[in-house]
């Protein structure tokens, strides 16, 4: 299983703004972009924010490349995957820019990280690698699984003997989960209802400028 091994905090730093990526000390004194907020490398300082030029103008090709590069980190998936869950995205019906996040909303890490069972997608991406889930019954380890509506996922019992899991349920009812799924936090269990509608997704994904990054 191929994972970006960049540092999460310089991701952060390059999209200007807070991924993250890093659950609960991003919420903390000690995240890195609350002391470092200009962009990583040698002219960080002096570039504007998000990958700018050093004068701060941006090209349309620019927003669109950092449109799609930040989709690309909030969910964790490298560009050759991405680039395939575009073209799932363009071949269904309605509109390819929603097509595409609801696809990446149904990947089996994001719906464990969305239901409160992991503080970020990383950590929900280890994991579901790690093998501690179930879908539908069967053991699932393969963190871009996507999954449909009806799907139920569950930790599974051997896992639930581990200390973390043991105070999950505490942590996730502490969790807001969407009205897309529902979750049983004494069961430590959840399932699709539906697929998300667009004002339950990130609001600061610019899908559009997505589609129109790989329609050049």
């Amino acid at each position: 299983m191929s994972k970006n091994l960049s540092p999460a905090c310089k991701l952060c730093r390059r999209e200007g703004e807070k991924l993250y990526l890093k659950g609960e000390r991003c919420f903390t004194p000690k995240c890195a972009f609350e002391r470092r907020s200009f962009a990583p490398g040698q002219h960080g300082r002096t570039g504007s924010r998000g990958g700018g030029s050093r004068m701060g103008r941006e090209s349309d090709y620019l927003r669109q490349l950092r449109a799609k590069q930040r989709a690309r980190r909030v969910y964790g998936v490298l560009e050759r995957q991405f680039r395939r869950y575009y073209e799932i995205a363009l071949q269904r019906r309605g509109l390819t820019g929603l097509n595409l996040l609801q696809i990446l909303e149904s990947r089996l890490d994001n719906v464990v990280f969305r239901l409160g069972f992991a503080s970020s997608r990383p950590q929900a991406r280890l994991l579901v690698a790690h093998g501690h889930f179930t879908v539908n019954g069967r053991r699932a380890d393969v963190p871009s699984m996507l999954l449909n509506q009806g799907d139920t996922v569950t930790v599974r019992e051997g896992s639930r003997k581990l200390s973390y899991f043991k105070e999950l349920g505490d942590l996730a009812e502490a969790r807001t989960s969407p009205s897309w799924l529902s979750r049983d936090s004494k069961e430590l269990t959840g399932a699709i209802q539906r697929l998300p509608e667009r004002p339950e997704i990130d609001g600061t994904l610019n899908e559009q400028l997505i589609v129109e990054y790989y329609s050049r």
